[in-house]
């Protein structure tokens, strides 16, 4: 969150097309022959990849599409990548009789490497409610791990292209109670059995692999170590460490964040000291408007306390203090009329949403806090 300096009134501090005849017969052939034979086999092979990854959920006598479908290889710049796409039970405990989902998964190695036999490593996105990153070049930890892995990034279920759950989808569940229990399936035993079923029908011989847990991505990767550790090579954990304390609530999490919160904005003032005036400011007008705010363009209403979510984004993320500098530089709008009153501007308000909507990913918000639940892990 971020700390507002400000009087204590107004604000609190804080918060199957089968080729294999053709290679029997390549080594007879002239170079013309073996030419054509090689521009027949990519034709073959990119006509494979078209009607695999067109294939629907379900088939014309509705039937259901096959468990594991494959694309072909393509590429972004030092990069090969191949989607994946698998058909898994909704409910693992009730696997005949649960409708399926859809599960994404992309496997990534460097150019070149396709072909050679590699271990895998499973990346777990944190979260929860979030997809994977989605790769653009060789860069970062990816780089790395392809130097040594086939890099799998499974798209968690309801994120991404893992049938997701969107504000508009889940109006399809009219019943509240309905989208609960529906909503159950989603936690991190749910995410480890996915993991389970790539990972059978991927990795040859069904070997175990690595699992990389970045965030909540390495509570699902504990749960997967006490669930299915047959599956399990080694698991890497970035950060993310799931309470198995008595009483490791999530506001007991918070409260021991509070110092290392406190801590960063001590550190974002003393980078841009004239912005302790500018929130001063901000925070006052709010709080003088009425209803304690100002319209967003989503509808809602900023308000004092809206305004230290910022600090979510802006002092734990990587070049956040300087957007977050940027940002309060354009807080107000300019006075072209005289006499025209003061107000928040525009830029402020869009740039404030952005930041703090979860709109497109809600299982952030919906099960957020659920998982430092001390019975809810254990439910697991």
């Amino acid at each position: 969150m971020l700390k507002i300096h400000a009087p204590p009134n107004l604000i609190k501090p804080l918060l199957s097309f089968d080729l294999s005849f053709l290679s029997s017969i390549s080594a007879t052939l002239s170079p013309l022959q073996s030419a054509r034979l090689h521009r027949f086999r990519l034709r073959r092979t990119s006509i494979r990849a078209v009607v695999a990854m067109s294939i629907p959920k379900f088939d014309s006598t509705g039937q259901s599409m096959p468990e594991h479908v494959a694309g072909n290889w393509y590429s972004v710049p030092g990069l090969r990548l191949r989607d994946h796409r698998f058909m898994v039970p909704l409910d693992y405990k009730n696997r005949e009789a649960s409708s399926k989902i859809s599960i994404f998964a992309r496997e990534i190695v460097a150019v070149g490497k396709e072909e050679q036999p590699m271990p895998y490593l499973s990346y777990l996105q944190g979260g929860p409610g979030f997809e994977c990153p989605r790769p653009t070049e060789a860069s970062g930890w990816i780089l790395k791990a392809c130097e040594e892995f086939r890099v799998v990034l499974m798209d968690q279920r309801g994120t991404g292209l893992s049938t997701p759950l969107t504000p508009s989808s889940m109006q399809q569940i009219k019943s509240a109670q309905k989208l609960a229990d529906y909503l159950t399936h989603f936690r991190a035993d749910s995410i480890v059995n996915d993991a389970e079923f790539i990972r059978v029908r991927l990795v040859p011989e069904a070997r175990p692999w690595t699992v990389l847990g970045q965030s909540y991505g390495g509570f699902c990767g504990v749960t997967y170590l006490s669930f299915a550790p047959q599956g399990l090579k080694q698991v890497l954990l970035t950060g993310g460490i799931p309470p198995i304390g008595d009483g490791c609530t999530a506001d007991s999490v918070y409260r021991a964040c509070f110092e290392q919160i406190i801590h960063q904005n001590e550190k974002y003032y003393k980078r841009f000291p004239q912005d302790i005036e500018i929130v001063q400011d901000i925070v006052t007008f709010l709080a003088e408007s009425e209803a304690g705010g100002v319209p967003l363009p989503s509808g809602g209403i900023l308000t004092p306390r809206g305004l230290q979510f910022l600090g979510l984004s802006g002092l734990g993320s990587s070049a956040g203090f300087e957007r977050l500098h940027y940002m309060f530089e354009r807080a107000w709008d300019p006075i072209l009329v005289p006499g025209a009153p003061k107000q928040i501007s525009s830029y402020f308000l869009n740039t404030y949403e952005n930041w703090v909507s979860f709109d497109t990913n809600p299982l952030y918000a919906i099960l957020h806090e659920s998982i430092y639940c001390q019975v809810s892990f254990h439910a697991f």
